[in-house]
Order: structure tokens, then C-alpha cells, then sequence
């Protein structure tokens, strides 16, 4: 018997939904029914959400999704896969889709947003000198896989955006630009609050880079390194034509692709490294964390005390090479 055939569906839309609360749990009860798993927000302002499941439970979703007059409009993004990207089905009601955390200068990207560029348009557009590319994800998104020449904001949290950029004003001002994010529903609204913030030439991916991954005709050329998405996979490649690896490993510098979250739960930051260094330095990204008395990977492997007290003394002498 053959394995049945997974799909990852990613989706978003901007529409109006009374009782996010009561919606969020009747999705989440029907999401169950039909075997789903992944991780879906609702809010007054719309839906935003990935689920994998097998081909019919994915297409039954997509259906009844359709169905339903307050979805009709939504666009799913399809990606082939072995299994279940997620261990479980959440539905949680939120407050924002996507956090910008702008009170009663909130943005409603049905009313103001940028212009819309489709896959080949941006392509030709990130060839125009004149045009400035601002990434509007996470740098830990960044760093795995970016469009050439895109600018990297130091932000952890999509929050953090607004703030970046009244700080960074002169880098944008009087400039054309270009803004993308992993599916369209960051930028769509980001680009709006760009706009509402007086720039006049504003931009955004219509459908973010996974969409642009999968144009038939771009076929994701400019993009370097792999997209970061929320889901087991972690990453998958855009750039059909060359792949060109960005990442660099935390410890070593070296090209790498492979996120691992530190293994001090109090610190879980994403970095990336390779299993040989991730056993090295056991999982912690600094001393701090490799010492650290809950440290996941020391529990984990059921290391001896000994056994830490030997690892670190070799980390020390690397270190102490290194410097040299």
C-alpha cells in the first residue's frame, strides 16, 4: 500500500470575523475532524495559518474553506510533503494577525497598503538601481535566505519594524521601495504603515517569496540561500535556477542551513551550526548557556558531569587556538 500523499498549505486573508474566540474553537474542532495539524491565528481583522495533511484532507480543507462566504476570497499556497509538518492543531483567537503592535495608528491593508507587484515584476524591479529592498521578517529569517541586496533590519519580532525604520529614515527617504516577507500578510500590512508614514513609492511581493519560488517564469532567481518557514521543515529552497548558500554557522563562520534553538530553554535562541559543532559546543550558543544546569542537550544525551567538564576544557583550547 502506498503512503498516502502530504501537503503543506499556507494561506492568509484580511477579512472581517465576528467573535474571533468562538470561530478559533469551532475551527479547531473541525480542523481535528478532519486530521489536521498545524498552527492557525484568528482575529477580528482575518485568518492566518499553515496545516499539513494528506492530499484529500487537504483538499476537503481548501473546499469547505471556499464554501464558507467569509473565506471565499483566500489564496493557499501548496507545497508537497512526506508527512505532517506539525505534531499537533492549534487554532488560537489573537488580538492582530501579525503583530505591529501600532494601537490607534493600527493599519487595515484593505485600505492602505503598497503596490502590488507580481513575481515577474519584482524580478525586474530588483534590477532597477533606483529601488531600495527592505526585508520585512525576523533576522534569524534573514540570515537563511534573503533577495541579493536586500537590507537586513536588526529586529527579533515583526514589532520591532516601526521603530527600525523611524530610526532608519534617511536610509528610505525619497527612495522606491521594496518590501517582502514569507506569504504576503507581513508586508501587506507593513507596507501600508509605510505608506500612512508619508513613503510615497511603496512596494510589497504579492504572496511573498513562496510564491515567487514558484513562478513558472522567475523561478525564484535573485533569491539566495533557503526560505525560513514556521513549520518542522524549518527551511525550503526558492531559487530554482542556483543555490547559493548564505547562512553561516554560529560558531565556525561556515556555510550552513541547518537551524538548531540553543539548548538553555531560558535563552532558545535560533542558531545555525552543524551536528558535528552543535554536539562540540553542546547546543549552547556561549559559554553561559552550555553551563546552564537545565541545558537540553546535556539532558538529552544523559551526559556525565565528567563527560561536560572534559567538553568544555576542549572548547577552551579551540578557543584558545583560534586566537592565536
Amino acid at each position: 500500500m502506498e503512503k498516502p500523499a502530504y501537503r503543506v498549505l499556507l494561506y492568509y486573508l484580511y477579512t472581517d470575523i465576528e467573535d474571533p474566540e468562538e470561530r478559533a474553537q469551532q475551527h479547531l474542532e473541525y480542523c481535528k475532524s478532519i486530521g489536521l495539524k498545524g498552527r492557525i491565528l484568528i482575529a477580528s481583522e482575518g485568518i492566518n495559518g499553515t496545516v499539513s495533511g494528506t492530499y484529500e484532507q487537504t483538499r476537503q480543507y481548501m473546499e469547505d474553506m471556499k464554501a464558507d462566504p467569509v473565506f471565499q476570497d483566500i489564496t493557499f499556497k501548496i507545497d508537497e510533503a512526506e508527512g505532517h509538518t506539525f505534531k499537533k492543531m492549534h487554532v488560537r483567537p489573537r488580538p492582530e494577525l501579525v503583530t505591529l503592535r501600532l494601537n490607534d495608528e493600527d493599519v487595515d491593508p484593505r485600505e492602505t497598503t503598497g503596490n502590488y507587484l507580481s513575481p515577474k515584476e519584482w524580478y525586474e524591479k530588483l534590477q532597477d538601481p533606483d529601488t531600495i529592498v527592505l526585508d520585512a521578517r525576523n533576522k534569524y529569517e534573514y540570515d537563511i535566505g534573503h533577495f541579493d541586496g536586500a537590507i537586513r533590519p536588526d529586529i527579533d519580532y515583526f514589532r520591532e519594524l516601526p521603530e527600525w525604520v523611524e530610526k532608519n529614515r534617511e536610509m528610505l527617504e525619497d527612495k522606491e521601495i521594496l518590501t517582502y516577507c514569507t506569504g504576503g500578510i507581513r508586508c501587506e500590512k507593513f507596507s501600508g504603515w509605510l505608506v500612512e508614514k508619508g513613503f510615497d513609492k511603496v512596494n510589497h511581493l504579492e504572496g511573498g517569496i513562496v510564491t515567487y519560488g514558484k513562478d513558472p517564469e522567475v523561478r525564484g532567481k535573485l533569491w539566495n540561500g533557503q526560505c525560513y518557514v514556521f513549520d518542522e521543515r524549518l527551511s525550503v529552497p526558492v531559487n530554482q535556477e542556483e543555490h547559493v548558500i548564505v547562512g553561516r554557522d554560529h560558531f565556525t563562520g561556515e556555510p550552513c542551513e541547518r537551524y538548531i534553538n540553543c539548548a538553555n530553554p531560558d535563552c532558545n535562541k535560533q542558531i545555525l551550526t552543524s551536528e558535528e559543532n552543535e554536539q562540540f559546543y553542546l547546543g549552547g550558543c556561549t559559554h553561559e548557556c552550555r553551563v546552564h544546569p537545565r541545558n537540553r542537550y546535556i539532558e538529552m544525551n544523559k551526559l556525565t558531569n565528567e563527560e561536560v567538564e572534559n567538553q568544555l576544557k576542549k572548547i577552551e583550547a579551540n578557543r584558545s587556538v583560534a586566537h592565536k
